[in-house]
Parts: structure tokens; C-alpha cells; sequence
């Protein structure tokens, strides 16, 4: 996608009753074998940008991975949303100057998360992003769930500060309670993003709720790696490793200088 196309249709997708299933990727190859599968819309996970780069997530310091990746798949023709971390850094306008060169790279979304700082400064950084890319659909995260306790009066006090900053929709990864997720849809005015969680509600029963979008996080990416590991197992006791393999040329981004019939025969 270019930066000429709206955020419209991707606001669009986020549904009360009806979610936004959002996979998340890691590189191109994991972004076009999803959006193969027909997913419209597609995030990337901090997790795995900085586990490719070894570095710790969540600590701001994957910045220039973070536009790399997404320089990488903003001209593909999937909506796409990038995972920020908390915008890498405490002025409003430096995380505005990153949400400027992610809307020009592609992107149509950016997941911005407060980390249990202060709210003020999160709704400010909010603020400062919609200011500058109004365009841009802004998913405000707190980690009262994630990091903190769960204490309903902080979580509601920050989704209310987050939505008066403009921010385009509220999510509380780490919520699987379904009665406290129905009532958060029930009290918010933006969308409600959930993470999908295994031991959580069926993505049929979040609709139920009237969630709008469940994110998949950093699932994807560590149940590949876990299939790797199982695979790695399976060969070295004898066994044929079970599951999904795509084929090489499936994998295999086309070169347009080498003919198709000669790019099948490598074995890579």
C-alpha cells in the first residue's frame, strides 16, 4: 500500500459483533503467506522484531527495525498496522515524527501502548499522532492487564483519557474475563481490541461480547518457532514432521531476471 490510501477502509473492518480477526507477521514472508490466506488487513508483533534482532522487547530500542519492517511491507496490498511499542519515546512529537514515516511508508495503523506510565503523557503522544497523520488509525493500548493488576478504576481512567485524545480504538491486552469484556465494550465509545488468548474466549464468543478487532500478538511467531523445534525433534528421532510445510516456490519471493523454471529447481 501507498500513502495515498485512507485509513477509512481499515477503521472500517473494526466491527462490534463482527471483529477484525488481526494476524500478526514478523517479515514478508510470514505477511504474504498470511495475506494468501485472504486476511485484508495484517500487524506486525514487536515481539519478533526484536527477537530477529536479538534485543529485548518492549524497551524501545527497536526503533529503526521497527520502519525497516515496515518499509518492507507498506507497499504490499494488505492494510497494515505496526505494532510501536510506546512510540519509542516520551515526547509526543518524536512518536508524531514516527507515525509521519510509518503513514509514508504504508502503514494505516499504529498500536501505541502506555506501559503503565503516565496516562497524560500516553493521551498526549495520542494526540500528538493524530494531530500530525489524522488519517492514521491510532489503537491505544493499556497494560493495566498486562503489566499491572487488572484494577477496573486505572483501566477505565486510562481508556477515557486515551479516547479523549482521539484515539481511533482501545485495546486491553491480557482481559479474558468475558463478563469484564462486555463490559468494557458496553462502556467504551471507540472499538475494542482484545488479545486472543488460548486459555481465553473463542474469537465466535468475543464477537458475542461485541468485541471489534482481536489481535493474534506475538502468537504466531512463537508457534513457529515451536513447530520448528518439533520438526528439528521429529527428524532427529526418525520421525517425518508432522504439520504444514509450504513448498519452496511458495516461499520463494519470484525474481523477474531469472526465469520461473529455473528458480524451481533451487532447492534453498
Amino acid at each position: 500500500m501507498t500513502a495515498e490510501h485512507a485509513a477509512t477502509p481499515f477503521a472500517a473492518l473494526h466491527r462490534p459483533g463482527q471483529p477484525l480477526l488481526l494476524p500478526n507477521a514478523w517479515d514478508h514472508a510470514s505477511a504474504a503467506a498470511l495475506a494468501a490466506r485472504g486476511f485484508a488487513a495484517i500487524a506486525t508483533t514487536s515481539l519478533a522484531v526484536a527477537a530477529a534482532a536479538g534485543l529485548p522487547d518492549g524497551r524501545g530500542v527497536t526503533r529503526e527495525q521497527t520502519l525497516g519492517l515496515a518499509l518492507t511491507l507498506g507497499p504490499e496490498p494488505y492494510l497494515l498496522s505496526v505494532d510501536a511499542e510506546d512510540g519509542f519515546a516520551d515526547d509526543p512529537d518524536e512518536v508524531a515524527e514516527l507515525a509521519r514515516r510509518l503513514w509514508s511508508a504504508g502503514a494505516v495503523g499504529i498500536n501505541l501502548e502506555d506501559g503503565l506510565g503516565p496516562a497524560a503523557r500516553h493521551a498526549a503522544k495520542i494526540a500528538a499522532v493524530k494531530a500530525a497523520v489524522p488519517g492514521l488509525f491510532v489503537n491505544a493500548r493499556t497494560d493495566t492487564h498486562w503489566l499491572g493488576d487488572g484494577d477496573e478504576s486505572d483501566t477505565l481512567r486510562r481508556l477515557d483519557a486515551y479516547q479523549q485524545a482521539g484515539a481511533d480504538g482501545l485495546f486491553v491486552p491480557g482481559l479474558t474475563d468475558p463478563d469484564r469484556i462486555g463490559a468494557l465494550v458496553r462502556y467504551t465509545d471507540a472499538p475494542l481490541n482484545v488479545l486472543y488468548s488460548p486459555t481465553g474466549p473463542t474469537v465466535l464468543r468475543l464477537a458475542d461480547l461485541g468485541v471489534a478487532r482481536v489481535s493474534l500478538g506475538s502468537l504466531l511467531y512463537r508457534r513457529a518457532l515451536g513447530a520448528a523445534l518439533d520438526a528439528v525433534a521429529d527428524i532427529a528421532a526418525g520421525r517425518v514432521p508432522g504439520g504444514t510445510t509450504p513448498s519452496y516456490a511458495e516461499v520463494c519471493v519470484p525474481d523477474r531476471n531469472v526465469p520461473v523454471s529455473r528458480q524451481a529447481k533451487s532447492s534453498g
